[in-house]
């Protein structure tokens, strides 16, 4: 008959195992993210930007726009892993933070949802580009429409910061600076995705407010992800 030591093992081990793949989703989600904004689109146009600028840069990159969406394929996946394996480790250290664990993930599959559409439309925009000489109004609508889009998604991901910045304070696996970063910037989302109107008629908004959410997103995600493939085991609350 096996003791309850040798039985706590592998429990033990699963729970560490478990822990470092979610945190490893979070870190590779994050770094996929970086490296689409600030390397595959460098010197992008913004939403705000005149619509002859967004015609030229889609037309001369479009290999760069392909890049950045089978990117955006990735990563998707990974924020949804994140967010369902990192609900298991709540459940499994007493279940404090599971129903915000819960909105996270429901939250982070609506944004999922939307930011299909995003990138399809984003395809739409460079499929156009490629044949045009001057801006049309299909263009210019297209890319309105993409803007809207990313608008739209940003709420649903500000809903899932707070809800996944929530689960993890209660259920100890985070510390209370990120929670406070986890509320501001998923705070700052919902408040740039409210003005969705007008985003995607080229307001600087999303660049003041939506932005810096975004950032805080992502620091949330790399700090976590540490957290979590550093810990000796996530499965019981830490003391840290």
């Amino acid at each position: 008959m096996r003791s309850p030591q040798n039985t706590a093992t592998p429990l033990a081990r699963s729970g560490f195992v478990r822990g470092r793949l979610v945190g490893a989703a979070a870190i590779a989600f994050a770094v996929l993210v970086v490296i689409e904004n600030l390397v595959v689109l460098a010197g992008s146009p913004t939403y705000a930007s005149p619509i002859k600028e967004v015609l030229a840069f889609h037309a001369e990159h479009r290999g760069s726009v392909a890049i950045a969406v089978g990117l955006q394929a990735l990563y998707v996946p990974l924020l949804l892993g994140f967010l369902t394996g990192l609900h298991g480790l709540v459940e499994r250290r007493g279940g404090a933070g599971a129903d915000w664990s819960r909105l996270a993930v429901a939250a982070g599959a609506s944004f999922s949802a939307v930011f299909a559409f995003y990138a399809v439309l984003w395809d739409g925009v460079v499929l156009s580009a490629g044949n045009l000489a001057e801006p049309s109004p299909e263009l210019e609508l297209a890319w309105h429409m993409h803007a809207a889009a990313f608008a739209l998604a940003l709420p649903a991901l500000g809903t899932t910061f707070i809800g996944a910045a929530l689960a993890t304070h209660e259920s100890k696996l985070t510390p209370r600076w990120q929670l406070l970063l986890g509320v501001a910037g998923g705070g700052l989302l919902i408040a740039a995705g409210a003005a969705n109107l007008a985003i995607a008629d080229g307001s600087t908004l999303l660049l003041f407010v939506g932005v810096p959410g975004y950032f805080a997103w992502m620091v949330w995600l790399l700090a976590t992800g540490v957290r979590l493939v550093r810990a000796r085991t996530a499965d019981r609350p830490s003391n840290a």
